[in-house]
This record gives structure tokens, C-alpha cells and sequence, in this order.
């Protein structure tokens, strides 16, 4: 037994007390809040805490809580090459089977001798849970737990016997720990007994009274054996009270505040080396750590994470004002009756929190599950799937001023370039890189899961595009040095590796599909899809541009233009609809109400397809949804918002969107359900909300981005505001409107150039220096610039 030192300054355990109390009195559209404590799964009533790279959940129960720790590097198995030997040898054989239109025979050919070895890739696992006991705490009154996005810290907050518990926890990217508060408005009140379990075989606990620590050895899969080794620490800093251990607890009694900071980590260095030290990282983290008091590691957390959140804001007008103030799982459930505009301003905001807490530099990009995962296996291996999830979680990030979230997805790009070089090879014997619909951890990429999923050529060409999207935004000529080799990378496998369809004589890829959907009954194995053909569009036009802007490599440049000239257009089938295929089959696959739209690619994300530049093919994208139907799983009813909006029809996005925040789509912590919990719904739907508001994918007849305002606005948002939303040429837009009609924007010009401002049917082209502001009230004619050195 030890008894600990009373803290000098009694300040702090009140200072901390009023902070958490000040928590409930939040804004509609800025917190989470409930009146009782999560009960049943951490992933659907947890409460997200990270920073980047560690994670937790919060379910805040007050006699008996679990909190699931996560470590972004924490997967099964270890390095390994999926590579098939019997791929190459029946590459010429599957080809010859699908332009002889034997897809049936082609599949089976694929299933037999093309896929990965193993066909499964590896999951992201889960690595502890912190199991805390607060004795006498069964019964409570005046509950309230809550997460304010404003400065990332979930709070919890009852009575036990007329006295005030509160609890702090938080995720510190600038210290690199999270951080647990236990304090009452009475000193010598916290009794607490902290165990640490984990679902991993063999894992170890040791414990001190000042510390507990559990280590252990990742799961093997697939026949991949465990490579990693990870540990979690927990530093307790008491402040009075004593404490006891035992084998496997460490109790608390008598204290007047209990902080407990923890550090977690693996031996992963990179895709390939796994020599690191865990118990080293943490050691040194928790030293550099333990220099803060308590409040000053809430300040630099607060401080770090505001000057990211605070870039943007989002106002949409409310006429029922006391909605907000209910719970959040009764505003889930009221918001298909009340449309409460705070409600989607919520979600909004909840979208840049997840991001911001699930890839900062450094890390991991957002996973299938962000950051969160309760299990040693989760379901779809909570892995990067790149056949539109992994890329939807990225959708938000640029327009809201988060470009050092994409750092990490931008990461694990130039990996894949690395990695990649050997599907190219060995799948398909040809330069440069590429990857399938799927990676992991160790950036693996062969055709998995089996043919009629996995057969699909283009995950890396459009993953890599997130490089060229960053670049129209930013506009760092230095970074797009770097990035380049990257693109030029995907672009030469496809030169290569692009053939001749002998049917209608267009380079296609092939084999491929138009993931995850069959063409005919059982057989999804096609050459050609559209998406893959708008994909290619989009990245020979992006090396092509990158290669002027960095005047370099000009032949090359040419031959990129020369083979987007060769691919097969867009079509439109006999019902009106845009072809999902070369061949008009959309009206015979037997599953017409699919999830995936990815002939909509070519509309949303990218911009070959509008109702402004190309309206025939527009309303042949309408068609399709049509056709389709709104109904879908939770990241396709997001991308539906987002397709609804580039046809300009707010009304039917706001439909769809009311639809993904409604339950049995959204989990009461908000998490989107697909189900289960993916989080690239969450993520998709925050960039249709943006895309109701503010759209710059579009150029006009000289090349000039075009920033359309308001573009699809809905009804149920009649007046509301935006401000630091960027668009993409190197512009920042805020604006105000009412009654569904501008009334004043203020556009500034981030490094100057040329912008085209759209409002209705009507736009205007303006030359700007940088720091200048275009000024504008309800209509263009009134716009005027306001010079940079105005400012």
C-alpha cells in the first residue's frame, strides 16, 4: 500500500470540475450529448476519442466501464507478397475467354489460377481494453454524457449520494497520449480499480502502483504469421488517496483525482521492417508527458486540435431552435419528421472531428473503420477498400481546410507505388505499379476476396489521384515534384497493360469489373467498365497536366493523351440510362438496386459528367439513380447525396442525406451503419452537405475553375453560412444567405489567379493577385475586388 501526495495546488481539481461541467451547455450543431451511458457496443454507442494514431472509445458508464484502446499499426499477420505464380501464365487465356464473351468461363479462370495468395488480406485488430470499477456507483442520478467537437473531449458527468462526478478523456496528438480525468466536487471521493484485458492469446499484464502495462504479440492470418509486437502503457497519477495491487488491479481509494495517461504502439516501422520497440516508444512518450500538469496537457490538446477544426464553420438556420436541445439519439430519430438543420451542420461538423482524430501525419490513413475497432478481426478486416470507401473517407478534407489529414492517405500512396511494382509484374508483366480493390497495413494489393469481388484493375489509379486533387487545391508546385513519379507510375502499368477489345475496338482493361456488381447472373468479370475508363481519363488528363506545370517528361505527356483518346466512351443504354458497361446490360443484371453506382464515378468525384458541361449525359446519370433507387447501405446513400447534388437538385440530396442520418443508418454515437459500422459514410455525407453548398470541380471554356455558390441548395435550409471553405484553384469562400437567396460572399484569393464565381445561370470571371477578396451581394453584378493590400 502506498499513500500518495496531496497536490499542492487544490485549484486544479476545481478548475477541472468547472471545465467538465461547462461541457453541457453546448451549441446544436457542436456536441454529442445523452442522458445515460452507453450500454451494449462500444462501436455503436461509444463516444471516439484519438489523435491521429491511438484511439478509444467511451461508453461512460459510472459503476463499470470499458474503454477499447486502438493502435493505427496494430493488424494481423506481417510483410508478405500476395503475388500469384499462375497468374501470368493465364492472363493471355482469360482474355481470350471474355472477347469471345465466355465471362462465365473467364471468371472461373480467374478464381482458379489468378488470385492472391492468400485470397484474404490481413485485418486491423483491436489491442486492449481499460476495465475501470468505481465501487457504490450502481445507483446514480442527473447524468449527462456528452463529446464537444469544439475541443475534442468527451465528458461524463453524475451524482452519487449528493456528490458530483466528472470525467475528462481525451486524445493529445501534440503529447501523444490519451488522457483519462476522475475528479468529484468533494475531496477523497474517487475509488476506482483498473485491470487491463486484451483479446490477444498470451498477452501479458505487469503492474505497479503508480502504472500497469500489458504487452503482446499480433494475430497470424491466412496463413501469415504474426510479425508484430505492441504494448500499451498507463501511467496513474493519483492526487491523494492510497493505493493497492494485486496480479491483476490496481485499486484507488480516498483520492481527490485520479489522471491516467496512456501510450500505445507497435514494433511496425514501415510496410517491410517491424524492428521497432514498443516499450521504448512508450517509455519516452510517458516521460515527455508526465512533464504537464493535467490542465496544461488539456490546453495544448485543445490548442493543437482548434487550429484545425476552427478553419471552417457552418451556420444553417434553425426555426425550431429547442430540437437541438434534445439528445442525440432522439435527433436521429425525430430528423426524417423535423429536417432540423443543426442536425446536419451536426453531422458535418462530426466528419471533420472523425477526420481530424483518425489521420494526422505520421499515422495511418482513416481505415475502413477510421480508427475504432473492438475486434481481433473486424468485419471486412476493417481494411483499405479502394474501390470507392477508403477514397470517400478523403472527400471532405481539401474543401475543409484539412490537408494535413490527407498526409497519411498521401503516405501510403507513394507505398503502394513501391509495393505495387510487383502486382504490376507479376500479375500482369508490365512497368510501372497498380493495386486491386483492396490494401492492408503491409500494402499488400493482389485480386483478393475472390473473382467476382476482386477482379478489379484501377484501385491504385484512383487512389492515386488523391495526389493530383491535393495539388488543385493547394497549388505546391514542390509537392507535385514529389508526387509525380507516382502518377506517372499508374499511368505507365496502364500504357502497358491497356488492350484492344476486338469487339469494339477500344483499349479497355480487362480482366476487370464494375465493382462489386455482376453483369450477368454470377459473373461480374467484364472488360472495359465505365468507371474504369473515367478513372484512366481522369489520371492520364492529371500526368498530362502535371507534366506541363513541371515541364517535364513531353513525350510521355503525349502518349498519355494519345491512349484517353483510345478508350471506349461514355454510352447511353436503351432505357436512357449511362451505361454501367461497354454492353447494354444494365437492364438484364439481376440486381438492378446494387450499392455500388460506379458509372456515376465519371459525375461524382469527378467532372467529366454535368448538367452545365454535358447535359445529355447528365440526364442519362439521373436516369441511372432512377433506375437504381435511393435505397442503399450507409456509404451509398452518402454518394448518392453527392451525385444528387452535382445534378443540382438539392431538394433530392436533402432526401437522401435524411435518409443516411436516420435509424438503422446511423448508430446513436452518430457512427454511420452500413451495417455494420463503416465510416465512410459518415465522411461521404459531410462532402454532400459541402456539395448542396459549394462546388469547384467544373472549368470553364478558358480552363478557369469555376466556384458555383449555392448550387444545390435545399428548401429545408432557407438561410444559413459558410465560412473558409476552400475551393480548388486556390480560393477561400464564405458567404451568407436568406430566405434561399444570397445576400453577401466574400471569396479570397489564396495565391492569386483567375476564378470564374457562378451563381444560377449566370458567371463571371475575375483576375485576382493574392490576398485579394471578391465581394459580392445577390448577384455578380454588384461583385467588386477588393485589393490585397486593402488587408
Amino acid at each position: 500500500m502506498k499513500r500518495a501526495a496531496y497536490p499542492v495546488f487544490k485549484s486544479a481539481i476545481v478548475a477541472s470540475t468547472a471545465i467538465i461541467l461547462s461541457q453541457f451547455s453546448f451549441g446544436e450543431d457542436k456536441a454529442l450529448r445523452y442522458d445515460e451511458p452507453g450500454q451494449f457496443e462500444p462501436l455503436t454507442e461509444g463516444l471516439p476519442i484519438g489523435n491521429g494514431r491511438i484511439g478509444a472509445l467511451i461508453l461512460g458508464d459510472p459503476s463499470s466501464e470499458r474503454v477499447v484502446l486502438n493502435e493505427d499499426t496494430l493488424w494481423a499477420g506481417g510483410p508478405y507478397d500476395p503475388s500469384n505464380p499462375d497468374a501470368l501464365a493465364a492472363l493471355p487465356e482469360i482474355r481470350k475467354l471474355i472477347f469471345e464473351n465466355r465471362h462465365a468461363e473467364a471468371q472461373e479462370l480467374v478464381q482458379r489460377s489468378f488470385m492472391a495468395k492468400p485470397l484474404r488480406q490481413m485485418s486491423y485488430q483491436a489491442m486492449c481494453d481499460l476495465l475501470l470499477d468505481f465501487p457504490g456507483h450502481e445507483r446514480y442520478d442527473a447524468y449527462s454524457r456528452s463529446l464537444d467537437l469544439n475541443d475534442a473531449i468527451a465528458s461524463v458527468s453524475y451524482e452519487v449520494d449528493g456528490v458530483r462526478f466528472t470525467r475528462e478523456q481525451f486524445a493529445s496528438y501534440p503529447d501523444n497520449v490519451i488522457v483519462l480525468r476522475f475528479a468529484a466536487n468533494q475531496p477523497g471521493m474517487i475509488d476506482l480499480t483498473l485491470r487491463l484485458a486484451s483479446p490477444h492469446e498470451g498477452a501479458q499484464v505487469s503492474i505497479t502502483p503508480d502504472s500497469l502495462q500489458i504487452a503482446g504479440k499480433n494475430r497470424s492470418s491466412e496463413g501469415i504469421e504474426g510479425a508484430l509486437r505492441w504494448q500499451t502503457d498507463l501511467s496513474v497519477v493519483t492526487e491523494g488517496g492510497w493505493t493497492l495491487t494485486g496480479d491483476e488491479f490496481l485499486k484507488i481509494r480516498g483520492a481527490d483525482a485520479v489522471t491516467l495517461l496512456i501510450a500505445a504502439s507497435t514494433s511496425f516501422v514501415n510496410w517491410q521492417d517491424v524492428s521497432g520497440d514498443p516499450r521504448a516508444k512508450n517509455r519516452e512518450t510517458l516521460e515527455a508527458a508526465a512533464q504537464y500538469p493535467y490542465l496544461e496537457l488539456r490546453e495544448r490538446h485543445v490548442a493543437d486540435y482548434k487550429s484545425l477544426f476552427d478553419r471552417v464553420e457552418l451556420t444553417l438556420d434553425s426555426s425550431q431552435p429547442e430540437i437541438g436541445r434534445r439528445t442525440t439519439d432522439e435527433r436521429i430519430a425525430s430528423f426524417s419528421q423535423d429536417h432540423d438543420p443543426h442536425m446536419a451542420s451536426l453531422y458535418f461538423n462530426y466528419a471533420r472531428y472523425l477526420l481530424i482524430s483518425c489521420s494526422r501525419p505520421g499515422g495511418q490513413p482513416a481505415n475502413l473503420q477510421g480508427l475504432w475497432n473492438d475486434k481481433l478481426f473486424a468485419p471486412w478486416g476493417s481494411k483499405y477498400t479502394i474501390n470507392i470507401n477508403t477514397e470517400m473517407n478523403y472527400w471532405p478534407a481539401e474543401v475543409t481546410q484539412l490537408s494535413e489529414c490527407v498526409e497519411p492517405l498521401a503516405a501510403m500512396v507513394h507505398d503502394l507505388s513501391e509495393s505495387g511494382q510487383c502486382f504490376a509484374k507479376n500479375f500482369y508483366d508490365a512497368p510501372g505499379w497498380m493495386v486491386h480493390h483492396n490494401t492492408d497495413l503491409w500494402r499488400a494489393g493482389g485480386p483478393i476476396d475472390g473473382a467476382y469481388w476482386g477482379m478489379w484493375q484501377t484501385g491504385g489509379a484512383w487512389l492515386s489521384l488523391s495526389l493530383w486533387e491535393r495539388y488543385q487545391f493547394t497549388g505546391d508546385k514542390q509537392q507535385l515534384a514529389e508526387d509525380y513519379p507516382v502518377l506517372k507510375g499508374a499511368a505507365e502499368f496502364f500504357l502497358a497493360s491497356l488492350v484492344k477489345d476486338p469487339r469494339t475496338g477500344y483499349m479497355v482493361t480487362t480482366p476487370s469489373n464494375s465493382p462489386e456488381h455482376e453483369h450477368h447472373q454470377g459473373v461480374s468479370i467484364a472488360a472495359g467498365p465505365t468507371m474504369d475508363n473515367a478513372i484512366l481519363r481522369d489520371l492520364f488528363d492529371a500526368v498530362a497536366q502535371a507534366s506541363s506545370i513541371l515541364d517535364r517528361d513531353a513525350a510521355f505527356r503525349a502518349e498519355v493523351k494519345l491512349m484517353s483518346q483510345q478508350l471506349p466512351p461514355f454510352k447511353i443504354g436503351s432505357a436512357g440510362q449511362l451505361q454501367e458497361w461497354q454492353f447494354d446490360w444494365d437492364l438484364s443484371t439481376p440486381d438492378r438496386y446494387h450499392r455500388h453506382i460506379s458509372q456515376l464515378y465519371a459525375l461524382h468525384p469527378s467532372a467529366q459528367i454535368s448538367p452545365v458541361t454535358t447535359p445529355q449525359l447528365a440526364q442519362a446519370a439521373r436516369k441511372s439513380l432512377e433506375l437504381r433507387g435511393d435505397a442503399g447501405t450507409g456509404w451509398s446513400l452518402a454518394w448518392k447525396v453527392n451525385f444528387w447534388a452535382r445534378l443540382l437538385e438539392g431538394d433530392r440530396a436533402h432526401d437522401l442525406l435524411t435518409q443516411l442520418i436516420s435509424p438503422g443508418r446511423c448508430y446513436t454515437n452518430l457512427f454511420d451503419a452500413h451495417p455494420p459500422f463503416q465510416i465512410d459514410g459518415n465522411f461521404g455525407g459531410a462532402s454532400g452537405v459541402i456539395e448542396m453548398l459549394l462546388q469547384s470541380q467544373l472549368r470553364d471554356e478558358n480552363g478557369v475553375t469555376i466556384a458555383h455558390l449555392l448550387p444545390a441548395l435545399p428548401s429545408a435550409w432557407p438561410s444559413g453560412s459558410v465560412r473558409g471553405f476552400r475551393t480548388r484553384g486556390g480560393f477561400e469562400v464564405s458567404m451568407e444567405w436568406s430566405a434561399g437567396q444570397l445576400v453577401s460572399t466574400e471569396i479570397r484569393s489564396s495565391r492569386g489567379g483567375p476564378i470564374t464565381v457562378r451563381l444560377g445561370q449566370e458567371q463571371r470571371t475575375f483576375e485576382t493577385k493574392k490576398g485579394d477578396v471578391i465581394e459580392l451581394g445577390s448577384d455578380l453584378a454588384s461583385a467588386k475586388i477588393k485589393p490585397s493590400s486593402v488587408f
